[in-house]
C-alpha cells in the first residue's frame, strides 16, 4: 500500500481525460488515488464514517455542483488533511461581486456597478449608465458557465430583464473590454494559476481556443504583466488553483476580466479544440501530485 493517498471528488464526465494524467502521475511517485464519483459516493461516505477509509490530501471538483461531496469535505476539514483550494475559501469566490470589491483595490478591472437583488430592492434608483460606455456587460453575481450573461447590452430595459432572471443574486454591470490587437491575434488571455506557477495563454474570446505564451512573444509584447496580475488574483482568493481571464487593452493596461475560475476546466485540448493543451495539464496533474505527497506547499 502508498505511503500517501491522494483523495479527488468528482463528477463531471470530461474530467476523465484529466484523471488518466493524475493516475500516471500518482503511480509514478508511489501515491495512492482515490477517486470519489457518484456512483461509489455513498460507499465511500459510508467507509469513511467506519474507519475503514482515509486519505492524506483532497482535491474537491464535485461539491460546487453535487453537495452530496461535502460530507467527504467536511470529512477531511475535521481531520486536518491537506485540501487544495478548501472549500471555505473556494466558495467566498463564487460570489463576483464581492472578489471584484477587494480585487479592485489591487489590479485593474473594468468600470462597474453593482445592483442590489431584485428580490430584495425591485424598483432600482436612477442609473447612470453612462460611464460604462456604449454597450456593456451584464453578470449574475454568482454561477458559472455564462448562465445569465448579457454581453453587448446597451439599454436599462435590458437591465431590469436581466436582474429577474436569477432574482436572488446581485449583478454587475461592467464595460466592455476591448482588447489591443497583437499582429493579427486580440490580447486576451487566460491564464492558470498554480501553487504560484503562471501559465499563461492567448485565448480568443470567440473561439476559446488555447495557444501558450512563448517566452519569445511574452517578452516581445510585454506580456509579463499578465505574471503580476495573476499573482494578485492569487493574493486575493487564497487558491492554489484557478484560471482567469486577462485583457490587453490599447492603452496598455492589462485589466481582469473574469477573476476566478474554480474548479478549473482541464478538458484535453487532443480531446476538444477549446481545450487545455495536453501538456500543461499533465503538469498540473504532476504539481498535484506533488503537494500531497509533500503534504502541502514548502515554504
Amino acid at each position: 500500500m502508498a505511503d500517501r493517498t491522494f483523495c479527488i471528488c468528482w463528477n463531471w464526465e470530461h474530467d476523465a481525460g484529466f484523471i488518466r494524467l493524475l493516475e500516471a502521475a500518482c503511480a509514478s511517485r508511489g501515491l495512492g488515488l482515490i477517486q470519489v464519483t457518484p456512483a461509489n459516493l455513498a460507499d465511500s461516505i459510508r467507509q469513511l464514517r467506519e474507519g475503514w477509509l482515509t486519505f492524506h490530501g483532497l482535491l474537491d471538483r464535485a461539491s460546487d455542483t453535487d453537495e452530496r461531496f461535502l460530507e467527504v469535505v467536511e470529512w477531511a476539514s475535521d481531520r486536518g488533511v491537506y485540501r487544495i483550494n478548501p472549500y471555505e475559501r473556494a466558495r467566498l469566490q463564487w460570489d463576483k461581486a464581492t472578489v471584484h470589491i477587494v480585487l479592485s483595490h489591487a489590479t485593474h478591472t473594468p468600470r462597474t456597478i453593482i445592483l442590489p437583488p431584485f428580490d430584495r430592492v425591485p424598483e432600482l434608483p436612477p442609473l447612470d449608465l453612462a460611464p460604462l460606455g456604449e454597450s456593456f456587460c451584464i453578470k449574475p453575481a454568482q454561477g458559472g458557465g455564462g448562465d445569465g450573461v448579457v454581453v453587448g447590452a446597451t439599454t436599462l430595459d435590458e437591465v431590469v430583464a436581466s436582474r429577474q432572471e436569477f432574482a436572488a443574486d446581485r449583478y454587475l454591470l461592467q464595460s466592455m473590454v476591448r482588447p489591443a490587437d497583437l499582429n493579427g491575434r486580440p490580447g486576451w488571455f487566460r491564464v492558470i494559476h498554480f501553487a504560484g506557477r503562471v501559465f499563461p495563454f492567448w485565448w480568443n474570446p470567440k473561439t476559446h481556443v488555447y495557444a501558450p505564451v512563448t517566452a519569445e512573444e511574452e517578452a516581445g509584447f510585454g506580456l509579463g504583466p499578465l505574471r503580476s496580475v495573476s499573482a494578485s488574483i492569487a493574493w486575493v482568493c487564497g487558491l492554489e488553483l484557478f484560471s482567469s481571464e486577462i485583457a490587453r487593452t490599447h492603452d496598455g493596461l492589462f485589466v481582469a476580466v473574469d477573476y476566478v475560475n474554480d474548479p478549473v476546466d482541464l478538458r484535453l485540448q487532443s480531446e476538444t479544440p477549446d481545450g487545455v493543451p495536453d501538456e500543461t495539464v499533465a503538469v498540473l496533474a504532476a504539481g498535484l501530485a506533488d503537494l500531497v505527497q509533500a503534504g502541502g506547499p514548502q515554504l
